[in-house]
C-alpha cells in the first residue's frame, strides 16, 4: 500500500479533483471482499460478503464503471476455491474447466455493464412512454409504475425462494437486489436534473435520458471487433446503405402532455463504407489520419476506371507520385490530397496486419508498458508524449536509457535536468515486483493468476477497449491506473519473498532488515523522487486564471467560452466560490443541443437569462442544427430580417424547395438536408444603438467618437451550425444592453461570430465593441483594440495564483498559463508605449517578470517583446540580462543536440532547426538596438552554435 500510495499515476490521480481515486478504492475494496468471501464462502452466512459485492459493484456505477475490473478476478477466486465440486458437477477437464470459469467472468462483467443496466433502463423508458404516450397519463407516471413492478418483482422472488428453500436462487435474486440498490445512488442525476441547477450537463431528467447519459450518445461511437477505418473519409458513402438511423429523440411535449419525437431520426447518419471496415478496427478516428500513417506507411491507390480518360488528372496524379518516391511530401500533405481526390481513386484500406502492428507497439507499448514502466522504472518529463523526446520512461542507470531512447543522456540542457517530474527509481520497484511474480508463481499459481488477470483487465484490457488514438489531449495513465494498484500487491509479496530469504539466510534481525531495506528501495525511493512534482500546496493558478476571466468582465456581462478547459474553472469559481455571479458564462460548444439552450434562458445566480427572440420549437434537437448557405442575394441583411427568414418553418423557405426552383434534382438530398433552412445572403448587418453603448459603458467616453453606426459580418463557412445561430440571435436581441466578451483561445472567424475586426481586449478577455480595429495579416493572432487605462486597472489586480519566493511546482498546464499572461502583457505594454507612458511599461514588463520567472515558466519567444520593449524604454541593461538569460537556454539545447550522432540529427532535425530560428529571432531583437562590444560577443556566441550544425 505504501509503494501504490507513492506511485506517480496514482499520487497523480489522489490529489486531482477526478472520478480514478475513487474508482481504484472501489476496485481495491472489490478485491478485498472477494478475498473475504473466499475465506467465509461456505460458513453459515458466508454469502454477506457475496451482497456487499455486489452492493459496491452497483455503487461503481456512480463513480465510474473502471470499478467492475475486478469482477472477472473475483470470479476466478470462486471458481479456485470450489474447483473440484465445479469439474465434478459438470464432468470438466481442468483446462475445461479453467478456460469456462475465465469466460464467464469476462461474461458476468458484461452482461451486468451492457445488459442488466442499460436495459433495465431501456425498460423503463418504454414504460415511460407506454404510460405517457398510451394511457394518457401525466409525465413521470410510467418510471414510477416501472419502479413499482421492479420493487414487486424483487419482493415476490425473494418470498417465493425463501418458502420454498431455493437457496441459490434467492441468493443470486438477492445479488441482483443489492446491484441495483448500489446503482440507485444514479438517481441523483434526475433529481439534480428536475431541480433545474445551473451545471447540468445533457439534463438527464427523465429515463430515456438517463439512458442516453449511461450510454454515451454524445460521444462518437468506437467499434471494438469490426467497424470502419479512418480511411472511411476519403472514401465516400457506402453504396448499398449510404445512411443509417439514428436513435429517435423524445421531448415532452407539455400542451399536448405526451412524448413527441423531435428530430428527422430516419438515415439521418452516414453510414461507414463497408469497403472501408475490418476486423479489430484499431486505426479508427478520421481526427488523427496523418499520424495513423506513420504506421501505415503511404497507402496505395489507383485512378477509378471512369476517369482514367481524364489526362489532367492523371498527369497531376502521376506527378504526386513522383513526389511522394523524392520524399517531397510527408503524411499531412499525403492526407489533404487523399481528402481532396479520394472521390477520383479507389484507395487501399489499412490491412489487418497493420492494425495489429498499431494495436501491440502504440496502444499496448507506448499507450500502457511506458505508464507502467513511469511507475516503477522513473519518468522523463511531464511534456505528454508523442513518440519524441518528451514523457518517455526512464531508470537513471544511463547506459540502459541511452539504449531505450536511442540518445545520450549526457551534456541535458537544464530545463531537462530541473524539470521536476524527471523522476529516476534505479528499477527497484520494478525488480522488487518482478521477485514477487516468481514467488507468487512458484508458491501459488492459482493467486498468481488471479492477480494476472486482474492486472490484464485494469490495464491492457482497458486500452484495448477504449482503443486510444495518436495522440489522445492528455497523457491516459490515470485510467490504467489498477493495474499499478496490483503490480503494487506483488511488489508487496516481493517484499515478503525477501523477507523470507533473509530469514532463511538466518541473518539475525532479518525481519527488520529487510523490511527497512525494501521500504527504502520502493515506497520511500517513490516518496523521495515524486514528492516534488506531486506537492500542490501553495498553487492556485487554474483558480487565480478562473478569477481572472471574469474580473476582466463588466457586470451583468455574457462571457462566450470555447471547450471545457475554459469553461469548467469558471463554472467552479461561481458555484463553489461565489465569484462574479453576474457574468453569465455561455459555452459554445453546448450551444449546440437543445437543453443547453434552454438553460441559458433561465436566470443563473445573480445573472440574467440570455437576450433571445427563439422559441423551443426554433432550435429543438433536430431542428436547425445546421442552415445551409444557399445564397440567393448578394445583399446586406439586417440580423432581424435575416433571424426572421431563418426561423420560418413554411416549406418555401427549406432548402429542397430553394433547389428544386432553381432547377435541381433534390431525389438524393435526405430528408434532414431538404428540411433545413437555408441562408439568403452571407452579407450581414447588426445596428449599433449608439445610446445604449454609451449609456452601459460598452466604449470609455475618449473613444465614443470612434464608434461606427453599423457592424458588417461576412459568414464564410458553408453552413450556419445551430451554435452560431445562438450566438447570432443573442447578439441580435441584446441590442449593446449588456457586454459581451469571449474568452479567446481560438482564431476561428467563426469563433468570434466574424467579428474579429470589432473587438477589445480586457485583461484576459476580447470585449466586443462597436469600433473597428481591422486585424493586421501579418499578425492574425493579435486581435483587437486595448483601452490601456482599463487594461492596466484589470493587470494591476490580477490574481497570479502563487505566492512569491515559494518553490512551487508547476506543471504543463500550470506553465501554458504564460501563453496567455505573457501575450496579453505585451500588447498592453506595446499601447502604453505607443502613449509613451513609459513608467508604467517598465513596471508591467517588470511584474511580469517578478511573477513569472523565466526558469519556472518557459515559452521564451513570449518574451522577445519584453526585450524590445526594455529597448525602446531605455532600459538596455534589463533587456541585456533578459536576452542572456533566454539566449543560454538555446545554447545548452543546441550544445545537446550537437552531441548526437548524425542519425539522430537526422531524427530530431525538426527540434534542432527550432531552436536554431527561435536563437536567431532573439538575436534579431538586439540587432536593432545594440552596437559595439556586446552585440559583438553575442553574434559570436550564435554564430559558434551555428557552427555545431555545419
Amino acid at each position: 500500500s505504501l509503494s501504490f500510495t507513492f506511485t506517480d499515476t496514482f499520487w497523480f490521480s489522489a490529489v486531482e479533483t477526478e472520478v480514478y481515486a475513487m474508482a481504484t478504492l472501489i476496485m481495491a475494496i472489490l478485491f478485498y471482499l472477494g478475498l473475504r468471501w473466499e475465506s467465509e464462502m461456505h460458513e453459515p452466512r458466508g454469502n454477506k460478503w457475496l451482497l456487499l459485492i455486489c452492493f459496491v459493484i452497483g455503487l461503481s456505477f456512480g463513480v465510474h464503471f473502471m470499478g467492475l475490473l475486478a469482477i472477472p478476478a473475483i470470479v476466478m477466486i470462486y471458481y479456485f476455491k470450489n474447483q473440484k465440486e465445479i469439474l465434478d458437477s459438470f464432468k470438466l477437464k481442468p483446462i475445461s474447466g479453467f478456460l469456462i470459469a475465465n469466460v464467464v467472468g469476462v461474461g458476468i462483467l458484461m452482461g451486468i455493464f451492457k445488459l442488466l443496466l442499460p436495459n433495465t433502463l431501456k425498460v423503463f423508458s418504454v414504460i415511460e412512454l407506454l404510460f405517457v404516450n398510451n394511457f394518457g397519463l401525466p409525465f413521470n407516471s410510467g418510471t414510477l409504475a416501472a419502479f413499482i413492478i421492479l420493487i414487486y418483482i424483487f419482493y415476490s422472488l425473494i418470498n417465493y425462494t425463501r418458502k420454498k428453500g431455493l437457496i441459490n436462487t434467492n441468493t443470486l435474486t438477492l445479488c441482483f437486489l443489492f446491484i441495483f440498490i448500489g446503482f440507485s445512488s444514479w438517481l441523483i442525476l434526475p433529481i439534480r436534473a428536475n431541480a433545474d441547477v445551473v451545471v447540468n450537463e445533457n439534463d438527464p431528467s427523465n429515463a430515456r435520458e438517463l439512458l442516453a447519459y449511461y450510454n454515451l450518445e454524445q460521444y462518437p461511437k468506437t467499434y471494438l471487433f469490426y467497424g470502419p477505418l479512418f480511411t472511411d473519409q476519403y472514401s465516400g458513402l457506402d453504396k448499398k446503405n449510404p445512411y443509417k438511423d439514428d436513435n429517435p429523440k423524445y421531448e415532452k411535449d407539455r400542451i399536448n402532455n405526451k412524448y413527441e419525437i423531435v428530430n428527422d431520426y430516419e438515415n439521418a447518419i452516414q453510414n461507414f463504407n463497408s469497403e472501408h471496415a475490418s476486423l479489430l478496427p484499431r486505426m479508427w478516428s478520421t481526427e488523427h489520419a496523418k499520424n495513423y500513417l506513420n504506421y501505415t506507411g503511404y497507402l496505395d491507390f489507383k485512378i477509378k476506371a471512369k476517369y482514367i480518360s481524364e489526362p489532367e488528372l492523371v498527369q497531376f496524379i502521376q506527378d504526386f507520385r513522383v513526389k511522394i518516391n523524392n520524399n517531397e511530401i510527408d503524411y499531412e500533405d499525403y492526407h489533404n490530397f487523399l481528402k481532396q481526390y479520394g472521390q477520383f481513386l479507389n484507395i487501399e484500406k489499412p490491412s489487418l496486419l497493420s492494425n495489429l502492428y498499431y494495436l501491440f507497439d502504440y496502444q499496448i507499448g507506448y499507450m500502457y508498458w511506458r505508464y507502467f514502466m513511469w511507475n516503477f522504472a522513473g519518468r522523463q518529463d511531464d511534456i505528454q508524449g508523442k513518440m519524441n523526446m518528451h514523457g518517455n520512461w526512464i531508470s537513471g542507470i544511463n547506459l540502459l536509457d541511452e539504449w531505450h531512447l536511442g540518445v545520450t543522456q549526457k551534456n541535458l540542457p537544464s530545463d531537462v535536468l530541473k524539470n521536476k517530474a524527471r523522476n529516476t527509481y534505479f528499477l527497484l520497484p520494478l525488480i522488487l515486483g518482478i521477485i514477487g511474480l516468481y514467488f507468487l508463481y512458484n508458491t501459488n499459481k492459482e493467486f498468481f493468476w488471479i492477480l494476472l488477470l486482474f492486472f490484464v483487465f485494469t490495464g491492457i484490457a482497458i486500452q484495448v477497449y477504449t482503443n486510444v488514438r495518436p495522440f489522445e489531449p492528455r497523457e491516459r495513465d490515470y485510467s490504467v491506473v489498477g493495474s499499478f494498484y496490483v503490480f503494487s500487491i506483488i511488489i508487496g509479496l516481493g517484499a515478503y519473498h525477501i523477507s523470507a530469504i533473509f530469514e532463511k539466510l538466518k541473518i539475525k534481525g532479518s525481519l527488520i532488515i529487510s523490511f527497512i531495506l525494501c521500504l527504502f528501495v520502493v515506497p520511500v525511493n517513490l516518496a523521495v523522487n515524486n514528492w516534488d512534482d506531486h506537492d500542490r500546496s501553495d498553487r492556485y493558478l487554474a483558480y487565480a486564471m478562473a478569477v481572472n476571466y471574469l474580473e476582466s468582465c463588466d457586470e451583468n456581462a455574457i462571457l462566450f467560452t470555447i471547450g471545457d478547459n475554459d469553461t469548467f474553472p469558471l463554472w467552479y469559481a461561481q458555484e463553489i466560490e461565489g465569484i462574479r455571479t453576474d457574468v453569465r458564462i455561455v459555452n459554445t460548444s453546448l450551444l449546440s443541443t437543445d437543453w443547453y439552450i434552454n438553460q441559458m434562458k433561465r436566470r443563473a445566480y445573480e445573472s440574467d437569462p440570455i437576450p433571445s427572440s427563439l422559441t423551443a420549437d426554433k432550435y429543438r434537437h433536430g431542428t436547425r442544427d445546421y442552415i445551409i448557405k444557399e445564397e440567393i442575394s448578394k445583399d446586406t441583411v439586417d440580423v432581424d430580417i435575416f433571424m426572421e427568414f431563418i426561423t420560418q418553418d413554411e416549406k418555401e423557405y427549406k432548402y429542397g424547395e430553394i433547389l428544386k426552383r432553381q432547377g435541381y434534382d433534390v431525389s438524393g438530398l435526405r430528408s434532414q438536408d431538404y428540411n433545413a433552412n437555408f441562408l439568403p445572403s452571407e452579407n450581414i448587418r447588426i445596428p449599433v444603438n449608439i445610446k445604449n453603448v454609451i449609456k452601459n459603458n460598452i466604449v470609455s467616453q475618449k473613444n465614443i467618437d470612434l464608434i461606427e453606426d453599423e457592424i458588417f459580418i461576412k459568414i464564410k463557412s458553408q453552413a450556419l451550425y445551430k451554435n452560431r445561430l445562438i450566438m447570432l440571435d443573442i447578439i441580435a436581441n441584446n441590442n449593446w444592453e449588456r457586454p459581451i466578451y469571449f474568452t479567446g483561445g481560438a482564431f476561428g472567424d467563426e469563433d468570434y461570430l466574424w467579428m474579429k475586426d470589432f473587438l477589445q481586449l480586457d485583461g484576459m478577455c476580447y470585449k466586443l465593441v462597436p469600433i473597428k480595429t481591422p486585424i493586421d495579416k501579418s499578425n492574425p493572432y493579435e486581435m483587437g483594440m486595448i483601452d490601456s487605462e482599463k487594461m492596466m486597472s484589470i493587470v494591476e489586480n490580477w490574481n497570479w495564483g502563487i505566492e512569491e519566493g515559494k518553490n512551487i511546482y508547476l506543471d504543463v498546464e500550470s506553465r501554458k498559463n504564460s501563453i496567455t499572461y505573457r501575450s496579453n502583457i505585451s500588447r498592453l505594454v506595446d499601447q502604453l508605449i505607443q502613449e509613451n507612458k513609459f513608467v508604467e511599461a517598465e513596471n508591467i514588463i517588470d511584474k511580469s517578470m517578478e511573477k513569472m520567472p523565466i526558469s519556472d515558466f518557459g515559452y521564451y519567444t513570449l518574451l522577445e517583446p519584453f526585450i524590445r520593449s526594455y529597448y525602446v524604454i531605455e532600459k538596455s541593461e534589463k533587456a541585456r540580462r533578459l536576452f542572456d538569460d533566454i539566449a543560454v537556454k538555446y545554447q545548452e539545447n543546441l550544445f545537446y543536440y550537437s552531441t548526437l550522432t548524425n542519425s539522430n540529427k537526422n531524427r530530431y532535425a525538426e527540434e534542432i532547426y527550432t531552436d536554431i530560428e527561435r536563437y536567431r529571432s532573439l538575436v534579431d531583437v538586439i540587432l536593432n538596438y545594440e552596437e559595439g562590444e556586446f552585440l559583438d560577443t553575442r553574434m559570436k556566441e550564435f554564430n559558434d552554435y551555428l557552427d555545431l550544425f555545419l
